[in-house]
């Protein structure tokens, strides 16, 4: 394998030369990196990464934990996050916490423990006793999607309120009065965030949100077809169902069909986190959509701002309501918002 040093001579330079060259250094003329960079083409030469990280204690490689990969919402947020992250330099080792707190713990230490130079972070518990170690000891770390109230690092997430608000009122208007929520799991600010939005919308609009009308998820498909066997089984059930993420919509959905019942002719449903395969059902369902692509971006350009000592910054983007016809809706446009 080519070094350095043939590189080097390759290209009539100094090694510290081509050392400047392949670390973006400004100091280099133009006519000298284009030679380093015809030698190090022609020779084949790659530099070792682990030599380097060694040097200088940075592995150009950043860390992500994310909550469930089976979540398509979760999917699109890691391929954002490594395509962001590559366009910058740097390489991403995903771990996934399955839900599961003490799984997130094990990829968080596993990263740590290969030398990333940041993490990324979807929690899977708002009191991760680990995850506020690691942010009291000053390691660059991001939360994305979710986060841990209290603790001083940036969060990167979308703000589902307004959009909540939207769908109550779109669902008022339909002439919907009843209307259920599989929320989230209580460990988690957007399991307690989405409920909370939902009962304040619904009281906005005058309507009761009963105890019973109240399923308890854990933003997995099995919970969401728990909580709707529930709701079909009430003296009185609910008009519609509101699944507070994309997989529990899917075990609503199930439900109501292993009932023999219709969508939205005997019941309605929809859903938070806007997935492709939403428009494929039928009917198409009515979701709120997260900008999961900006949200990915932004949290790799946070962290790496820390990595790179710069200031980061938290960053809150807008969800919105994507109206199709799985509550009634005379009309639908796949994807749009009319």
């Amino acid at each position: 394998m080519a070094s350095i040093k043939d590189v080097a001579a390759q290209a009539g330079v100094s090694v510290a030369t081509v050392s400047r060259v392949l670390n973006s250094h400004p100091s280099v003329s133009p006519d000298a990196r284009a030679r380093v960079l015809a030698a190090v083409d022609a020779l084949g030469y790659r530099p070792n990464a682990v030599a380097r990280s060694l040097r200088t204690d940075q592995t150009r490689t950043l860390g992500l934990v994310i909550s469930d990969v089976l979540n398509p919402y979760f999917t699109a947020l890691a391929r954002s996050v490594e395509e962001e992250a590559r366009a910058l330099g740097y390489s991403v080792i995903i771990g996934n916490a399955d839900e599961r707190p003490e799984q997130q713990d094990h990829h968080v230490r596993t990263l740590l423990d290969r030398r990333i130079d940041g993490l990324l972070v979807s929690p899977a518990d708002g009191e991760s006793p680990l995850l506020l170690d690691v942010a009291r000891a000053g390691t660059p770390m991001v939360f994305v999607d979710r986060w841990i109230p209290g603790v001083d690092i940036p969060v990167v997430r979308a703000d589902g309120h307004r959009a909540i608000q939207d769908l109550v009122a779109h669902l008022h208007a339909l002439g919907h009065r009843r209307l259920a929520i599989i929320a989230g799991p209580a460990a988690t600010t957007t399991g307690n965030e989405r409920v909370e939005a939902f009962r304040e919308a619904m009281r906005a609009h005058g309507l009761a949100l009963p105890d019973a009308y109240i399923g308890q998820g854990d933003f997995q498909a099995d919970s969401g077809r728990r909580a709707t066997e529930h709701f079909l089984s009430l003296p009185e059930p609910p008009e519609i169902v509101f699944a507070a993420d994309n997989l529990m919509a899917l075990g609503a959905l199930d439900a109501i069909r292993a009932n023999g019942l219709r969508v939205p002719e005997d019941i309605g449903i929809a859903a938070f986190d806007d997935i492709p395969w939403f428009v494929h059902t039928g009917p198409p369902i009515t979701a709120i959509a997260q900008p999961t692509g900006d949200l990915g971006r932004a949290a790799v350009r946070a962290l790496v701002d820390i990595v790179e000592g710069r200031p980061p910054q938290s960053v809150t983007l807008p969800a919105t309501l994507v109206v199709r016809s799985s509550c009634g809706e005379r009309t639908s446009i796949p994807g749009s918002n009319e």
